[in-house]
């Protein structure tokens, strides 16, 4: 069982026991009571405050340079000044384009909208788009989700006598535009209580400073404000979590003939619309206009009224999403061809002539989370390129772009996320700096990747009632995650492949309680799980409903094999060893004795003569079949021992380490190995 885990670290909460006493007597069923105590939850009114949908709405001009740019927009409104509402090609782009841009029109305004072309313009107020305004007569142009980092562009705008206001939510640089206002809650220098807006959030803020009424805006634009900030993985407490709720009323009640359109064409139902469902069904079909380079067709999804056209537009926004799937599947090809075989790098750096542009952060993400490691697709062109990069296990972006920025022409993004233009020269010195940077972040055998786990509960409370009362939690996302739990020792009866083989049905057994489970993206190869393997399992609860009836469903995050005795991921002292900061303290704590050595020993020479394995997954088996403790930091120590020795080899590749016991001797001189060696040295050193 060779168990492909997707999270090295498995981060368990368990909650109090007066908490869930208290919950469970405040109203809440027991499994709500657990999840809620395991997030620091400790009665009824702190849950309240937690899942409020309805807390009052701070006031938008608490937020810096409100009064200004409320001013500014009022004068252009009286003066009949043409207006430029000029946004980002996202869905909270988008939303936050159209958001402002029919507010402004229903109270009078001559107001247009302008989103860059992301293959000709790329991301953010641009010299093109600023001269093609001034062309038209523009005296007033907003940014909407963009613009924070804009100074020369907004010098631009001074030099042709365009007036500007920046509204963002994007983190802000040492040096701000100079614009009429800059509008954005991450401003040092703003007071403005919730900083995690997103940018259709920062838009409609000041379109309520405009109106006067935050609960008028929100009456006609929640649906857009849920889209946004769903989308852009907004946190979704205090503020946003209002915006989301409000919003998923609104679109369960539509009155937008192309939401209503889309909805009806990716098949989610009015009774079925939440959160998830805008992130894996909605928002990527928006997406795809903007990387396709059609992002007229999303603008018009939200604005007409003419229901015969917003479902041509939303079939062929389908359609347009169908294409990037295609287009996305090619280049993930060509980007893993291009890898260096052998030791993987700690940053993946790829450059290609052919790729879309509006399709590589896509990938991207795809090769971050597969490699465990931050990964930077750049799309060449000339002498340029532009590329999109996304964060693995905690590896921020933007500070490391803002430390390369010598080498690069432009950036800007989150710390998960990110895009920048380079010269194709710098190139390869980019590629060292930033793979130096991971280098100094990450550890070679620590896991990378960690799964918040709410709870360890027992077979007998996965029933129905209990999973149907965890929808007080909704809605759940970013910030107010759906419930992950964990179920430790089950029995794998049975496996079957569906949806064409790419997909997991698992029936696993505790006791006298069997349970159903679905694995998404996975099989029993990808797995490498097989039926009679014990397991523990992280997963959602979920009701299936088929034929009308209702049951409960486990729908797996993960798995790993089963442990009976300690198996600690840490390998801080094994790091200070390969570091030079061997002391004696912990060469005392890494010291293998003979019984441990043995162990190991014996595990892998019953495994057969090659196996590949997750060291932290390799390490939980030992100790499974052992039922001995042993920690990665050991057993890393047993491995290099046993190859020093020559015993055995070893190669490294991502996440994965491939051991091959070495045809010889049938006795070797463990006393000779160098690492034993050092450590007695350094043991007995005091």
């Amino acid at each position: 069982m060779c168990i492909a885990l997707k999270y090295g670290i498995w981060n368990v909460t368990q909650p109090e026991v007066s908490a869930v006493n208290n919950l469970v007597t405040g109203g809440y069923a027991p499994l709500a009571a657990m999840i809620l105590a395991s997030r620091g939850i400790q009665d009824a009114r702190q849950a309240e405050n937690y899942l409020g949908c309805s807390a009052p709405l701070p006031d938008p001009f608490l937020m810096t340079d409100m009064d200004l740019a409320a001013g500014r927009v009022g004068l252009a409104m009286s003066r009949g000044e043409k207006i430029a509402i000029f946004g980002d090609y996202d869905v909270d782009g988008i939303t936050s384009t159209c958001l402002l841009t029919d507010f402004l029109r229903k109270h009078g305004a001559d107001c247009v909208s302008y989103i860059p072309g992301r293959l000709e313009e790329g991301y953010g107020l641009n010299p093109i788009a600023i001269h093609q305004l001034h062309a038209e007569g523009v005296k007033l142009i907003i940014t909407v989700d963009c613009g924070i980092t804009a100074v020369a562009e907004a010098a631009l705008c001074r030099e042709l006598g365009i007036d500007l206001v920046i509204t963002d939510h994007h983190e802000c640089k040492d040096v701000l535009p100079e614009a009429v206002a800059v509008v954005d809650p991450h401003r040092p220098d703003g007071g403005y209580p919730h900083k995690n807006l997103s940018g259709v959030g920062v838009a409609f803020k000041l379109a309520s400073a405009l109106c006067g009424s935050q609960e008028d805006v929100l009456a006609d634009y929640a649906d857009m404000v849920c889209l946004g900030t769903v989308a852009d993985v907004m946190p979704l407490q205090g503020e946003n979590r209002v915006f989301v709720s409000r919003g998923l009323e609104a679109l369960r009640n539509t009155r937008r003939p192309g939401i209503a359109a889309l909805m009806a064409e990716t098949g989610c139902t009015p009774d079925s619309v939440s959160a998830s469902t805008i992130g894996f069904m909605l928002a990527p079909r928006i997406n795809a206009a903007g990387r396709m380079g059609q992002i007229d067709l999303a603008v018009e999804l939200f604005l007409t009224e003419d229901p015969q056209r917003a479902s041509f537009v939303a079939k062929a926004l389908c359609e347009l999403n169908r294409q990037r799937q295609a287009v996305e599947s090619d280049i993930y090809q060509q980007a893993i061809s291009m890898l260096p075989v052998g030791q993987p790098p700690e940053a993946i750096v790829l450059a290609d002539e052919s790729w879309h542009q509006g399709v590589v952060g896509i990938v991207a993400s795809r090769i971050a989370e597969e490699f465990s490691c931050p990964a930077f697709l750049i799309c060449l062109d000339g002498d340029h390129g532009k590329a999109s990069s996304r964060s693995h296990g905690g590896f921020n972006l933007f500070a490391s772009l803002t430390a390369l920025s010598p080498l690069l022409e432009s950036y800007g993004g989150h710390e998960l996320a990110a895009g920048f233009t380079i010269s194709r020269t710098n190139i390869p010195e980019f590629r060292r700096q930033i793979c130096a940077l991971a280098g100094a972040f990450y550890s070679d055998d620590t896991p990378r990747t960690q799964l918040d786990v709410d709870c360890v509960i027992p077979a007998e409370l996965l029933t129905l009632s209990n999973v149907e009362s965890l929808n007080v939690l909704e809605p759940c996302g970013n910030g107010c995650p759906k419930p992950v739990l964990m179920m430790k020792n089950l029995t794998i009866e049975r496996i079957q492949q569906v949806g064409n083989g790419r997909h997991m049905r698992l029936r696993l057994r505790s006791g006298r309680f069997g349970l159903n489970a679905i694995y998404f993206s996975a099989t029993p190869e990808s797995a490498f799980v097989r039926q009679g393997d014990v397991v523990d399992i992280a997963f959602t609860p979920q009701i299936n409903e088929f034929r009308g009836d209702r049951t409960v469903q486990m729908n797996v995050l993960d798995i790993r094999p089963s442990c009976t005795a300690e198996c600690s991921p840490d390998t801080a002292q094994y790091r200070a060893m390969q570091q030079d900061r061997l002391t004696s303290e912990i060469a005392r704590m890494l010291y293998p004795d003979r019984t441990t050595l043995a162990m190991v020993w014996r595990y892998l020479a019953g495994s057969g003569n090659s196996l590949q394995e997750s060291p932290l997954c390799l390490c939980r088996k030992i100790v499974r079949w052992s039922g001995k403790p042993l920690s990665l930091g050991q057993l890393m120590i047993c491995l290099d021992v046993f190859r020093d020795v020559g015993l055995l080899q070893t190669q490294r590749l991502h996440k994965y380490i491939t051991i091959q016991l070495t045809p010889g001797p049938q006795k070797a001189d463990l006393n000779e190995s160098p690492t034993l060696q050092r450590l007695l040295r350094a043991k007995e050193s005091d």
